[in-house]
Formats: C-alpha cells, sequence, structure tokens
C-alpha cells in the first residue's frame, strides 16, 4: 500500500487569537486557515481591526491572546514567503527612487549589500516582476512622478519579487479609479491561481473583488463572521453582527448595503483605518 502524501500546510493558521486595546476588544476567539491559492476577503467597518490583524501577521502588532503562524512559522522576521502590499498613499514628486529600485526592496531591502544571488540574478528577477504587472514602460522613472495607479502596480511587483506563499494586501485598491482597482485586483488574482499563494485582502469594497473571492471575514463590534460570501454577505448575518437591521441587496452582480450607517461602510468613500498600536 502506498503512503499517503502529507497534508498540505495552511498558508495562514489562527487560533484562539484575540486583540484589545484597553478595555476594547478589536475581536477574539478567532480560528482561521487560509489554504494555499485561497483568496480571503476581511472586511468591517473603520476601527474593527482589519489592519491590526495583517500587522499581527507581519509580526509587529502583538496579539492579546492567541497563536498564528504564516508560511509555515512564526510572524516577523526577513521572510520572502510573505509578500505585503500597503495602502496606497501619495508619494512626494520629489523622491528620486526609480521604480526599479522601490521593486527590488522586495528582495533584499532588509539586508546590507546585495542579499540576492548576483547582481544579474537580482536584476532579472525584478525585470520580470515589473514586466508581470505591466510597469515595463515606467520602471526607470521616479516613483514620485508616477500616478497613483502606476506606483500601486509596482507595490505589488514588490510584493511578488520573492515568489512568497503568502500575500497580505492592506486596502490595495485605496484612492485608485475603477480601471487601476479591476488591473490590481486581477494581477493578485493571478499570482493566487498560478503560484497557489494564499491572499488575505482587507478592504472596505468588496464588489471590485467579489468575482474572486472564496471566503469573506467579516469583522464588526467584537466579533466576526467567516464564509462564503453569500454566507456572510446576507441581511440576517450583518444585521446580528452590527445589532440592527441591515438590509442587503445583490444588483447587477454587486453587493449594496443599506441600513445601519456604521454598515454603509462598503458603499462610502474609503478612508485610512485609525487603529491604536501597542
Amino acid at each position: 500500500m502506498s503512503a499517503s502524501l502529507p497534508e498540505a500546510r495552511p498558508a495562514v493558521r489562527i487560533r484562539g487569537a484575540g486583540l484589545a486595546f484597553g478595555t476594547r476588544t478589536l475581536w477574539s476567539g478567532l480560528d482561521l486557515d487560509v489554504e494555499p491559492g485561497e483568496f480571503l476577503a476581511v472586511l468591517g467597518p473603520n476601527g474593527s481591526g482589519k489592519s491590526s490583524l495583517l500587522k499581527a501577521l507581519l509580526g509587529v502588532q502583538r496579539l492579546s491572546e492567541g497563536t498564528v503562524e504564516i508560511a509555515g512559522g512564526r510572524p516577523g522576521g526577513a521572510n520572502r514567503a510573505v509578500g505585503y502590499i500597503p495602502q496606497q498613499r501619495a508619494i512626494d514628486d520629489s523622491l528620486t527612487l526609480r521604480g526599479s529600485d522601490l521593486v527590488g526592496l522586495g528582495l533584499d531591502g532588509h539586508c546590507w549589500g546585495i542579499g540576492f544571488a548576483g547582481i544579474r540574478a537580482r536584476k532579472r528577477r525584478v525585470a520580470e516582476a515589473i514586466e508581470a504587472v505591466g510597469g515595463t514602460r515606467y520602471a526607470k522613472q521616479p516613483v514620485g512622478r508616477l500616478s497613483g495607479g502606476e506606483q500601486q502596480r509596482l507595490r505589488v511587483a514588490q510584493a511578488l519579487v520573492g515568489d512568497p506563499s503568502v500575500l497580505l494586501c492592506d486596502e490595495p485598491l485605496l484612492s485608485l479609479d475603477i480601471a487601476h482597482q479591476r488591473a490590481v485586483s486581477e494581477l493578485i488574482d493571478a499570482r493566487r491561481r498560478e503560484a497557489g499563494t494564499g491572499v488575505l485582502f482587507v478592504t472596505h469594497e468588496i464588489n471590485p473583488i467579489l468575482q474572486f473571492v472564496d471566503r469573506v471575514l467579516y469583522l464588526v463590534n467584537g466579533q466576526f463572521r467567516i464564509g462564503k460570501p453569500d454566507e456572510v454577505m446576507t441581511s440576517d448575518t450583518l444585521s446580528q453582527l452590527y445589532g440592527t437591521r441591515v438590509e442587503v441587496l445583490y444588483v447587477g452582480g454587486q453587493i449594496h448595503i443599506a441600513g445601519a450607517q456604521s454598515a454603509l461602510c462598503e458603499d462610502e468613500p474609503h478612508h485610512h483605518e485609525q487603529e491604536a498600536v501597542s
């Protein structure tokens, strides 16, 4: 009888996790496995702990309770198996850092000198990552002179250049127009399908990524729900989470939420999540 193959380890494993600041609990008792190649959307209003969850996985935010594993190990340290796409923010147009330099930081930005195996190999790897996101045309230009969409494509390349097995995305569509939202979302989805990369995608707005999402983690009022979009994004489920009647409507393949003012985050303009960091 042939030996059975070992079971694949989750890209992310969270057990009994909780995060509190003083007397305020953002979430607790969180158990979650994100499988290789899975696309998990992390939703919820400002201050619900979405970005803080990513910080815990990056090792820069200590949990109040529980444990997390990412890419088979503990969070923190220089780990190219973990890619990170931050929120889109304005860059000073006087910054002379070139696009290719920005992407190269994803390989050895944590090292002194050339941390990757040789200058030629490094250049090739960076060029391939930039080509994959369609950024070759502006790779040699100063980052500060690029459009928001061009900058965000390069941030995606920076996150992917190390060939990560887990990709953490913190509002990567923030401030992008519809065309650039679609382009960035498709790049991330293509990566997870081709390489089996597990994706945790923090967002206020699920509609631009709805077609890619396997499951949703919805955080609100110290509570959470995990499930497929059509299981979590319902009037009954969100009404329970918010403690007031919330109506969820599916119109033209998009989700629209009405009811509690705090629940309207899916249809509001995006805002940077403000959270205390201990």
